[in-house]
């Protein structure tokens, strides 16, 4: 475990961790040491030799005060280290969340991230400050003990030291049925708290429905399921202690009954006896401790192998030498994609010009916000390039590439603090006129007079003080605060009334004179105010053009837009052109 924690903590955890591991075994030594000795003085009493007695009790106490001091010393070392690790830990595991593709971030690994950044960091504290030293000290004193005990008799010594390869067995089994056991404990505990959040958000809406006792039901089965995990977590490490203790007690009626029977036979007088005994006893406690906290050292163990994973996932790669865009269009060329292992763009090619909007249309789930995600490099493609003013946006900074792209999520969140502390986030030194501008193209204006405070409203935890509107507004006008030149929209006005929705599309408009825009789009008034329109089916092109080209065509656009305009239906049949709408 010493290397992991190492590996996963970091070079400069290394001297604090040397440290600690040099105090816990000089520890174990001297715990030894005074088990042995121990053994002159109960001898010397045993004896009536007092002055004998005093001698060897002088010689504990002077080690029992060493002990005393470096046991001091190694508490604080060792909570001292588990401040450092955690730190280490935050800020490791910070950096590199910082690095990883957008496109990472899905709900279950969100739900995953945050149970090891809380009680998974919690439990990896917990190996320096409070379960190294019963490991290391179950390890040292032991062969101090054997090591003194063989002096004496090593007949006596080697049926003690039977209890260690069987002890490791039980073990190396008890870790194996530990880490089985929490592998299920840490699913369930995801699952458990994404549904708890997901049953606090909902409430709104399953109360409407009437839906709380299924919702409920959900949840109920999810808390089962972690507490039946947990018990079972329990039950492994009950039993592989209970094999542990059977081992130990196993070797100290060995060495009792052996040692009767040298002491019969002559070969040990009884003070000597007593003694061995008393050691056999100091042999096994140090033992039996640290068997019972051997399933939290699995646990913290456990942990840090799920940080070193989630630090080992690559991010997306930088370029040794960035180059700058000359230009704001943006370019598909063949551009294929997939989710694991699942094709959902094939072959996608079109040039968003700047200074114009280009809307995507086509049915749900042919690839339009995918499409809009490569554009930010949410991912890499499979093959293909997407282009950015003519530049790979792979050969394009990080940092750059999100200094010349906004985006407006259709799934919006806002922070847990004002509308002003949510619209500033992409440009904290933004002007008052800056801000009132934003505000203005995004038709927030009337809900800021709506709201007692203004722009000093609270929004609550993902902007649950607002309605979706709300929201939505307050997402568009932080991304055009932002000023980049290169503005995406997925849905962005799905959650705006018609009168706003007009609006808004008029300051979209406006914003198009001199920027790039890129709108998924569904709403029949917002595609057709676009510039340049691209129908994607089935993670393709099916056609491209203006809006008059396209219904003129009669193809696949036309088709779709007309059922629109008649219907909800989403989804076309292969083939089915506005012809067959007709009749």
């Amino acid at each position: 475990m010493i290397p992991l924690l190492i590996n996963v903590a970091g070079r400069e955890f290394r001297r604090p961790l040397r440290r600690l591991m040099t105090g816990l075994v000089t520890e174990g030594v001297l715990v030894g040491l005074g088990f042995v000795a121990l053994m002159p003085f109960l001898s010397a009493l045993l004896a009536a030799d007092y002055a004998a007695a005093l001698r060897a009790w002088v010689l504990l106490a002077v080690i029992l005060l060493a002990y005393g001091m470096l046991r001091w010393r190694t508490q604080l070392a060792g909570y001292h280290a588990a401040i450092a690790l955690a730190r280490a830990l935050f800020a490791r595991l910070g950096t590199h969340i910082a690095r990883l593709p957008l496109g990472w971030f899905s709900e279950a690994r969100t739900g995953q991230l945050a149970v090891l950044s809380s009680q998974g960091i919690v439990n990896i504290m917990a190996a320096p400050a409070h379960l190294l030293r019963p490991m290391i000290v179950a390890f040292t004193t032991p062969v101090v003990v054997l090591v003194f005990m063989a002096v004496i008799d090593w007949r006596l010594a080697a049926a003690v030291a039977v209890a260690l390869p069987l002890g490791w067995l039980a073990t190396t089994w008890t870790g194996r049925l530990v880490e089985r056991s929490d592998r299920r404990v840490h699913a369930a505990a995801t699952e458990a708290a994404g549904r708890i959040v997901e049953f606090a958000q909902a409430q709104p809406v399953l109360r409407a429905f009437g839906r709380g006792a299924s919702a409920a039901a959900d949840l109920d089965a999810a808390l089962v399921e972690q507490r039946n995990a947990f018990r079972a977590q329990m039950r492994a490490i009950a039993q592989g202690f209970l094999t542990f203790i059977v081992v130990i007690q196993a070797a100290l009626t060995l060495l009792l009954v052996m040692g009767v029977n040298r002491a019969l036979g002559g070969a040990v007088d009884v003070p000597e006896l007593a003694a061995l005994l008393v050691l056999g006893l100091r042999f096994a406690e140090p033992l039996i401790v640290a068997a019972d906290l051997q399933s939290g050292l699995r646990i913290s163990e456990a942990n840090l192998s799920r940080m070193k994973r989630l630090l080992a996932t690559a991010p997306l790669p930088e370029p040794p030498s960035p180059r700058q865009p000359e230009g704001n269009d943006v370019i598909l060329e063949n551009v294929h994609f997939s989710y694991d292992g699942a094709p959902v763009l094939r072959g996608i090619s079109f040039t968003a010009a700047p200074r114009g909007l280009t809307a995507l249309v086509g049915p749900s789930g042919a690839g339009k916000t995918t499409t809009l995600r490569l554009m930010a490099r949410f991912f890499d493609t499979d093959s293909g390039v997407v282009r950015l003013g003519g530049v790979d946006v792979r050969e394009i900074g990080s940092q750059e590439l999100m200094d010349r792209i906004a985006i407006v999520f259709q799934d919006v969140y806002l922070f847990d603090g004002t509308i002003a502390d949510n619209l500033k986030i992409g440009k904290p030194e933004a002007t008052e006129a800056e801000l009132g501008n934003a505000i203005k193209l995004a038709q927030l204006e009337a809900t800021l007079g709506r709201l007692p405070h203004g722009l000093d409203t609270p929004v609550g935890e993902g902007g649950a003080a607002l309605s979706g509107g709300e929201r939505q507004r307050v997402s568009i006008a932080r991304a055009l605060l932002k000023g980049a030149e290169i503005v995406l929209l997925d849905e962005a006005t799905a959650a705006i009334d018609a009168l706003d929705e007009a609006r808004l599309r008029d300051a979209i408009a406006a914003i198009a004179r001199d920027r790039t825009v890129i709108a998924v789009a569904h709403r029949l008034s917002t595609v057709r105010a676009a510039d340049h329109i691209v129908f994607v089916e089935n993670g393709r092109v099916a056609e491209q053009g203006s809006h008059d080209a396209l219904l003129e065509k009669d193809g696949r656009y036309a088709a779709f837009w007309a059922l629109h305009a008649t219907s909800a239906v989403t989804q076309l049949p292969a083939g089915f052109t506005r012809r067959n709408l007709n009749g």
